[in-house]
């Protein structure tokens, strides 16, 4: 699968300059490229290139000094046609840390309205839903968590999910539904860039952890559903989802690969304006039903999950969030009973705390943010202070951290504390 997305990839860069042919010289600036492309294909172009590099704050035995090092360039492609759109996105990055020039697909698609009342697309795309500012419960499409701890633009943490989604629309209640005849999981920590807690001490690069892909189309399929409806400012949601953890949450005792056990999740979220400022509540249920008695050591059991936030304008271009989130493992008396001596063990609870702080200044060209993370029971912390600069329409730089703190290096966030780093990096838009 990944040497067809880079194949296509190849192909889609190939295509743009083919679409821009000996011509594409005659263009001083990208403004000017962007309206011949579209005056003579009809064809809308734009893009970026960015150059990215990041450092560790501390010694890390198992990783390289640099915690990020590219330089990457996106071209997103979209073309109008009586039947509906199609749209093209793709990056090429070369990769320093990881000593590689690789090509992403993050969009191949088709959009298309059969009905006044229902909106398609088929494809590779981006997915998301929910109420949760980066905490997810009935969100379960992919995600990218390498992205998220080196410093790469948040729009990274969404990873692509190659789908279907039928969107039906009524005054008693819309649908979305998202059906993906192969299971597509999440990017996670596996030690090849960033140093994990192994299970019985902290690794890197020594020691990569593998995984046992699912790979039988429609066998190991996903299906994910929402069901939403406003009624007088109160947004309310319900949510379903048929497929397999995100992450490897499961063990192959035979073979010590991961595994991403079967997951059937059901869930609510309600979201409206309050005390001058915007409130959220949601919940969902893990259903983790390869383990159903929860005495399986080698499986995460089944999982309440639930998420309170609150945000609101704290002064003129000043606004703050708060969130409270909880984790409530099931069968936790059989879970601690089936686990092998010298083990770590997990809290039946676990509470994290978020705040969110953002600043706008100097014609709103410039945004301080702090975005933190605090789990009282695990007694670790994350800190993501950020700084962005819009220097003008194209250009834009921004430096920031990933601070981890913690007792404990089996806990979630205190296993990354060696990975702590800043960065800093520029990007030119067209």
């Amino acid at each position: 699968m990944k040497i067809i997305i880079r194949e296509i990839f190849t192909l889609f860069i190939c295509v743009m300059f083919l679409l821009a042919g000996p011509g594409v010289t005659n263009y001083a600036s990208a403004s000017e490229l962007e309206d011949w492309v579209y005056d003579r294909y009809e064809t809308e172009l734009v893009g970026f290139a960015e150059a990215r590099q990041g450092w560790r704050l501390q010694d890390d035995p198992f990783e390289e000094d640099e915690s990020i090092s590219e330089t990457r360039l996106q071209l997103d492609v979209s073309k109008e046609f009586e039947w509906g759109i199609a749209k093209l996105k793709g990056d090429l990055v070369g990769d320093r840390v990881l000593e590689e020039v690789r090509g992403e697909l993050r969009e191949l698609n088709f959009s298309f309205s059969p009905f006044d009342f229902m909106d398609a697309k088929a494809g590779r795309q981006i997915q998301t839903w929910g109420t949760g500012d980066l905490l997810f419960i009935n969100d379960l499409f992919p995600k990218d968590w390498e992205s998220f701890f080196i410093g790469r633009y948040d729009e990274y943490l969404k990873s692509p999910s190659d789908s279907i989604r039928i969107s039906l629309f009524s005054d008693l209640i819309n649908v979305d539904v998202s059906y993906s005849p192969l299971f597509n999981g999440s990017t996670y920590i596996d030690g090849s860039r960033l140093s994990y807690w192994n299970g019985s001490r902290i690794a890197g690069n020594d020691r990569i952890f593998n995984d046992d892909e699912r790979n039988s189309f429609f066998r190991d399929d996903e299906i994910s559903l929402r069901l939403s409806k406003t009624v007088k400012g109160i947004e309310m949601a319900l949510y379903g989802y048929k497929g397999f953890w995100q992450t490897p949450e499961g063990i192959n005792p035979d073979t010590g690969r991961g595994i991403y056990p079967r997951l059937r999740s059901a869930g609510g979220s309600l979201r409206t304006s309050i005390f001058s400022g915007i409130g959220n509540v949601e919940a969902g249920y893990y259903d983790s039903h390869q383990d159903d008695d929860g005495d399986d050591p080698f499986v995460r059991n089944s999982e309440v999950r639930f998420l309170a936030g609150y945000e609101r304008e704290l002064a003129m271009n000043f606004t703050g969030g708060v969130q409270y989130y909880l984790e409530w493992m099931q069968d936790h008396p059989e879970y601690e009973s089936s686990l092998p001596p010298g083990s770590e063990r997990k809290d039946e609870y676990r509470h994290l705390i978020t705040l969110r702080l953002t600043r706008l200044m100097m014609n709103q060209n410039l945004k301080l943010s702090l975005f933190a993370y605090y789990s009282p029971s695990d007694e670790d912390a994350y800190l993501r202070p950020k700084v962005h600069y819009k220097i003008s329409d194209r250009w834009a730089v921004d430096a920031g951290g990933n601070i981890f703190f913690g007792n404990d290096d089996h806990t979630f966030f205190a296993q990354f504390e060696n990975n702590t780093n800043a960065y800093a990096g520029i990007r030119y838009s067209f």
